[in-house]
């Protein structure tokens, strides 16, 4: 009886011996699994370590790739059809903001830097120079006229304050060195004239310096006078009002250029 288990322990080991020499066959033969280590016998396939090898050899390998997706992810797809719409937005905008003939006797040559939020006039008039730095204008929605309306103790400084402006730096400078600097506010078909300041730019600027009482603190006859000084020198209604419309216009091509910016960069 006992030599029944005897017979199947041989038999269970002759089976795995030969399943062993042949997986080595169909992989490239037993000369490429040799071990050479001294201890090792003339038969590879004793050694537990050659088993592991042949374990290793015989594994499937996973290649991975660290480059990026070929295909773009689809919310960047998603984005950039949406930029494309604001585009022809833009574009549309830009040619309802179409840009009039200045006005006859428009004294200014325009600097118009793209990139940039203002743009500069320069004039001269009876030795003076004349600069005047243009902002981009604030545009009234309307949504303050209903509390406009409800009080009816509203001067005329807010009744402008509801519409649409532009804010101007009106700077008129002299041989001297002198520089008559107003800071103004258009209107349509009106100019607001809320600081006036006289600088020396040889001397440092010191910000204790007295520069002035408030515009709307001196007397109302000066102020007329100042406003007729500016009128003078170009400072008027219909020069504003032209400034706004090209304002306009330069802010709708500032942001067809920013939108297109966009599109480049999703895409790159």
């Amino acid at each position: 009886m006992a030599l029944i288990p005897t017979i199947l322990r041989r038999s269970l080991s002759l089976s795995i011996s030969r399943a062993s020499v042949s997986a080595v066959r169909l992989i490239g033969g037993d000369t490429h699994f040799n071990c050479t280590c001294p201890s090792c016998t003339s038969s590879p396939l004793k050694k537990s370590h050659i088993y592991k090898d042949l374990v290793f050899r015989s594994s499937p390998v996973r290649h991975f790739s660290a480059s990026p997706a070929l295909n773009r992810p689809s919310h960047d797809e998603s984005l950039v059809k949406v930029i494309d719409q604001e585009i022809d937005c833009a574009v549309a905008s830009l040619e309802d903001n179409e840009v009039q003939e200045a006005p006859e006797g428009f004294p200014f040559q325009i600097e118009d830097n793209p990139g940039q939020q203002t743009i500069s006039l320069s004039a001269e008039f009876d030795g003076e120079s004349i600069n005047v730095e243009v902002y981009m204008p604030t545009i009234a929605t309307g949504e303050d006229n209903n509390d406009k309306d409800n009080d009816d103790d509203d001067n005329d400084e807010d009744e402008n304050s509801v519409e649409s402006s532009m804010s101007l730096v009106v700077r008129l400078s002299k041989s001297s060195g002198l520089v008559l600097e107003f800071g103004c506010t258009a209107y349509p078909d009106e100019i607001s004239i809320d600081t006036l300041s006289v600088k020396d730019p040889d001397n440092v600027e010191d910000p204790l310096a007295y520069e002035g009482p408030d515009f709307s603190d001196l007397d109302e006859n000066l102020q007329k006078a100042f406003h007729k000084y500016l009128e003078i020198r170009g400072i008027k209604p219909s020069m504003t009002n032209h400034l706004y419309e090209y304002m306009l216009n330069k802010d709708s091509k500032e942001y067809l250029v920013w939108l297109k910016n966009l599109k480049e960069f999703i895409q790159a």
